[in-house]
């Protein structure tokens, strides 16, 4: 199992009597793509803020790559490579200015700076914009400069804030890409949403976060499995008399907890199984119902997408 690179514990923070985070708990393991999903005002934001120095927390406490965020803010820092929601005025300037100016902040030498700069344009594919003015940039290369800019220090971090905002469907397509490209480099990603197409994509793990409180979290085979701990089979056959050769043929089938006809499908009888079996298993289901010389017409697991999971999570289902 990887080693967290990124924990909070019970972290709180107050703005007078409005709590934007309030106990959240957090485990990020090295190397993932981490998707910090909730819905506008969760708290996403100001917990990206503290986790990047940029606002002390009130209370709990919060490490970045081993160092806290309070008492070693510079070593979060050097390890981390920050977007956030806004891109920010830097109209006046080259899009390898922009780079430039960055990277000299960064202390990197003058000497290194425009290979680094070319490295970086090619990483995001604006190496044939490098001449442009930044504000004559669409929005969707806003961001993939942006996210260059994060890159210019070599950072073991990124922590973006809504990088896919605004985006229109092919440039988010670009955006996720990137990151999945970034993550193969070595990069641990911890990028806030409240798109969840974007997560589902390119997700190893979630937390979802509501009213500043983490809800769950966990690779995304482990949230699936919590809530639906047991598999769900969809069997479709031509009557009730089929439907009932279905039942009568797998009821004593080892792994099978359960067994009951859904709602009709086009005129055609249905019958769900629930099973605790592995793939192997669901085969020989299969097999079972063909031995049986039962006329299967649809034979189709159940999953549950990442939409289901966040609704169930967020209304406090416990399956």
């Amino acid at each position: 199992m990887a080693e967290n690179i990124i924990v909070t514990r019970d972290l709180f923070k107050r703005f007078g009597k409005f709590t934007a985070v309030n106990g959240l708990s957090l485990n990020v393991p090295a190397g993932s793509i981490f998707g910090f999903v909730g819905p506008n005002g969760a708290g996403k934001t100001t917990t990206m803020r503290m986790l990047t120095t940029l606002t002390r927390p009130t209370s709990g406490s919060a490490t970045v790559a081993g160092y806290s965020v309070v008492d070693a803010p510079r070593s979060v820092r050097r390890a981390i490579g920050y977007m956030p929601d806004e891109f920010g005025v830097y109209d006046d300037m080259r899009v390898w200015e922009y780079l430039d100016f960055f990277a000299a902040c960064y202390d990197i030498p003058e000497n290194a700076r425009k290979k680094l700069i070319e490295d970086l344009l090619e990483l995001v594919d604006l190496t044939h914009r490098r001449d442009d003015m930044v504000d004559k940039l669409s929005r969707g290369m806003k961001q993939r400069l942006s996210l260059a800019r994060t890159l210019a220090h070599d950072p073991a971090i990124l922590i973006l804030d809504e990088p896919a905002s605004g985006l229109d469907p092919r440039a988010r397509v670009e955006i996720r890409e990137l990151l999945v490209e970034l993550a193969k480099m070595g990069k641990t990603i911890f990028f806030s949403t409240h798109i969840l197409a974007d997560v589902a994509e390119i997700c190893t793990h979630i937390g979802i976060v509501e009213a500043g409180q983490i809800l769950d979290q966990g690779s995304m085979d482990e949230m699936r499995a919590r809530l639906q701990p047991h598999r769900e089979i969809t069997v479709t056959v031509k009557d009730a008399d089929a439907a009932a050769a279905v039942r009568s043929a797998l009821a004593t089938v080892t792994g099978v907890i359960g067994i009951k006809d859904i709602e009709p499908k086009a005129g055609r009888s249905q019958v769900r199984i629930d099973y605790t079996g592995d793939d192997d298993g669901v085969a020989h289901l299969s097999g079972t119902l063909a031995s049986a010389g039962i006329a299967v017409l649809g034979f189709a697991e159940e999953t549950r997408d990442l939409e289901a999971i966040f609704m169930r999570v967020t209304k406090g289902i416990v399956t």
